[in-house]
Parts: C-alpha cells; structure tokens; sequence
C-alpha cells in the first residue's frame, strides 16, 4: 500500500510539473502559445480580439480560451469549463449560437427532447465530480434555458 502512495504521489508531481511547462500567461505571444500548448482546435475572431480555442471536447472536460491582442501577444487565458463563466450566459434573449462558440467552443453533443423545439448543446465539465452543462436553444439559435447536472455514464461502468 505504501508503494502505491508513493508512485501515486510522484505520478501526481509529474503531471504538476507538466501542466505548469504549458501554462499560457500574459505577454506571450503566439508563436511561444503554439510552442507551450500545440495547435488550437479553432480560431476566431470578434471585436479585434483574436482567440485560440484549445477544446477537450467532446470526450474531455477542458476548454482554455487565449486572448490575443492585435500586436499578437496573449491579453488572457483562461479555463472556461466552470460555474463562473457558465453564469455568464444571458437569457435575457440576446446571446446567439455564435456567443456560445466564442464562449465556450462547440459542444461536446447536441440533444434533441420531444418537449424542447431547439437544440440542446452539451459540455462536459468536471466541478468535484464529472458534470454536463446544457445550453438550450430556440429554433432562431437563440439561448432561452441553461441546466447542470451529474454525468452518470461512468455509474453503468461500475455495476
């Protein structure tokens, strides 16, 4: 048992140390981004900010946005698989399926429910526990509803 602690621990240290040679951080610019993370699943465009999208999905629980400035150095990044940026969504009627691409990149499926006329978006993320959040669309693409709740696919796995 105490063997198992052991490669568990220096595992977990490994991982620390190769997580933190990928971190982005501000000022970088986009050759040292491409260098650190590796291609980005997309890039887009909006407002003079130029993004790298770096997406987990469909089978991951990550996305990290990186912002660039117009002089191609990193203005931000950060993981937006969480409470904090999901609560950000407006369901005043005003956000687009286009805003929810720039906010949080495609999603990991798309739901279909006989009681609901639109798409469904559905992100993986992980809080204390595997999670999906969806994001509920009416048949204009606009956000009207967003909801959490458990993935139990991994409950079938240990029966």
């Amino acid at each position: 048992m105490r063997t198992f602690r052991t490669l568990a621990g220096a595992l977990c240290a490994a991982a620390v140390v190769a997580l933190a040679g990928c971190a982005v951080t501000p000022g970088m610019t986009r050759d040292e981004v491409l260098s650190a993370r590796g291609k980005p699943t997309a890039e887009l465009d909006r407002a003079g900010v130029h993004r790298l999208q770096y997406s987990q999905q469909p089978m991951g629980q990550s996305v990290l946005m990186v912002d660039m400035d117009a002089g191609g150095k990193v203005q931000q990044a950060r993981e937006v698989m969480n409470l904090n940026a999901f609560s950000q969504i407006d369901l005043s009627g005003s956000t687009t399926r286009d805003d929810i691409l720039w906010a949080f990149g495609p999603p990991a499926q798309v739901d279909h429910v006989m009681s609901w006329t639109g798409d469904i978006w559905a992100y993986r993320w992980r809080e204390l526990q595997d999670m999906w959040f969806w994001v509920y669309f009416d048949p204009q693409g606009v956000v009207r509803r967003t909801q959490q709740g458990l993935d139990l696919s991994l409950f079938r796995l240990v029966r």
